[in-house]
Parts: C-alpha cells; sequence; structure tokens
C-alpha cells in the first residue's frame, strides 16, 4: 500500500487481492475503525484500533503450516490404521458473513471458496495419495453449512473424489433443510453418517439464532435430543441411505443437555439398532412373478 491512510472499504479491496505468504500493511489514524468483518478474518486483536495514530499494522496474510501439516499427518496416519474416511472441519473465512449486512460484494464470498480451495488443494493431494477421504462435517461456521454452501464447496475443489461429506441431519433440521433432500443431492459424497438429532422450539418469543443463549436453556428457539426424541425422521433417512447404497457406518453423536448420558447412551444404541434395516433386494410383489 503507498497511501498514509484507508478507509474500510479500501482495506477490504487489498484483502481480495493478497495471497498466502503476502504481507498486508494497514496504515490507520485514530479516526479509522476497522469493522468486524476485517478484524476477523486477520485475526487483529481487539486493541486494533487502539491508540494508533498515523501508524501501520502489518500482518503476513498465511495459512498455518502446522495446521496444514497436521491434517496431512492424519490422512498418512489413517492410511496406516486402514482407517478410509476421515471427518473433520474446514472453517470458513466467510461465515461471518453470512448475514450480507452491511452489504457484503459476492466477490468477498467467491474469495472465500477460492481460498478454501488454496489451502485444501494440497491437503486433498495427501488424502488422495494414501487412499483416505476427508469428509467434512456440514455444520454451521463452516465453509459447507446448507445444500447450497456444499454445492460451492464441491465445485471449488473441481469435484474431487477425495472430498466428501459427514452427514449430521442435526445441523440441517433447525435451519429447515430437509435432510433426506441432502442425502439425494449427493448420493455420491456421504462417505460417514452422525446419528443426532435435533428439535426447534419456537414459541412466538424464542428466535431460530438462539439469542446468545446456551444449549440446555428452555429459552432458545431449537436444541440438540437424544436420537429420538427430537424432530429428525430417521426412517426416512435410513432409506435413503440405503436408496444410494451407504454402507459405511451409523455413529452416534449424542449430545442432550436435559438428559443424563449414561441413560442416553443405552437408548441411543438401542434406537440405532431399532432403526437401521436393510434394503429390499426385490419386489414386495415380485413372488407374483414365481
Amino acid at each position: 500500500m503507498t497511501t498514509d491512510k484507508q478507509n474500510p472499504s479500501e482495506i477490504a479491496e487489498q484483502l481480495l487481492t493478497k495471497t498466502d505468504g503476502e504481507e498486508l500493511v494497514l496504515y490507520l489514524d485514530e479516526a479509522t475503525k476497522l469493522p468486524a468483518s476485517i478484524i476477523r478474518p486477520l485475526h487483529l486483536p481487539k486493541s486494533a484500533n487502539d491508540d494508533i495514530d498515523g501508524g501501520s499494522l502489518r500482518y503476513a496474510v498465511r495459512a498455518s503450516e502446522r495446521a496444514v501439516e497436521e491434517l496431512k499427518n492424519t490422512a498418512r496416519a489413517a492410511q496406516r490404521f486402514g482407517a478410509g474416511v476421515v471427518n473433520g472441519f474446514t472453517g470458513s473465512s466467510i461465515w461471518h458473513l453470512n448475514y450480507s449486512f452491511p452489504p457484503v460484494p459476492p466477490a468477498m464470498i467467491d474469495a472465500g471458496f477460492d481460498l478454501f480451495a488454496e489451502r485444501f488443494n494440497p491437503i486433498l493431494d495427501v488424502f488422495g495419495e494414501c487412499g483416505v477421504r476427508f469428509a467434512l462435517e456440514v455444520h454451521p461456521t463452516e465453509i459447507a453449512f446448507d445444500l447450497y454452501t456444499a454445492e460451492r464447496a464441491i465445485e471449488a475443489l473441481d469435484g474431487r473424489e477425495e472430498f466428501g461429506f459427514n452427514f449430521d441431519p442435526s445441523h440441517l433440521l433447525w435451519q429447515g433443510v430437509d435432510p433426506v433432500e441432502f442425502i439425494r443431492a449427493f448420493p455420491d459424497r456421504i462417505y460417514h453418517v452422525h446419528v443426532k438429532d435435533a428439535i426447534v422450539t419456537l414459541d412466538g418469543r424464542s428466535g431460530i439464532l438462539a439469542s446468545h443463549l446456551n444449549f440446555g436453556d428452555s429459552r432458545r428457539g431449537w436444541d440438540f435430543r437424544s436420537p429420538g426424541r427430537g424432530g429428525v425422521n430417521f426412517e426416512e433417512i435410513i432409506r435413503a441411505l440405503n436408496d444410494i447404497g451407504y454402507n459405511g457406518p451409523l455413529s452416534v453423536e449424542w449430545e442432550d443437555s436435559g438428559m443424563d448420558r449414561e441413560f442416553g447412551a443405552k437408548e441411543a444404541a438401542t434406537f440405532v439398532k431399532q432403526k437401521d434395516f436393510a434394503p429390499s433386494e426385490r419386489a414386495f410383489d415380485a413372488a407374483f412373478e414365481d
């Protein structure tokens, strides 16, 4: 940057042009207030605006090399253990822009998916070398948190097969996304399944964004429940998984702030065994053909 100071819009434009390893220099004065949309992606301290008078703030725009190597080594470890799938998170540099106010230009969202691809393609190269697949749990705060962002994540990676999803219906339900429709949208990308339930409890006072109330607070607009005690239709989910030929594990991820966990664990195990069934190998009326 060559000017003595920049306003937040100019800083945002500079962010879009930077790549890993390049240095970003912010020239600020005491009147310049950086919005969270700039501070958070740069991981700047809360004091970024304090006592700055014509000074500069330097920040190296780069991914965490340690975290990248850790993920690559996880693929190598999975290969040695004979595990074919690793579940995980990707994070998202644009989750905080979800509400789109102040207005978010499409270029900033595009840049977020581009950054995801830039960081994860080298990681997925190692997964491919190891014969292991990475399953992103589609989850708020991640680059893919619903059906359409999941589509964009796949597109950002040019559809490479090492990348798929850990299907968790609980995170889709409260957003209003039909978990069965998600399965049918990605029949070849469901690499792992979480059996986890949630319930929407909107009562005219609560909100779907949960009002900064912690899990377990009865005032929330939604919460997690022990499998079978929420709003997830596991019957239809099992049928959809059978339709796409999924034969991987059904892994219980148990969260219920209102239930004893030991009781819940036993109940959940029984519930999954009751709900799981193999698909039929013939039509129900095939006997008439014999």
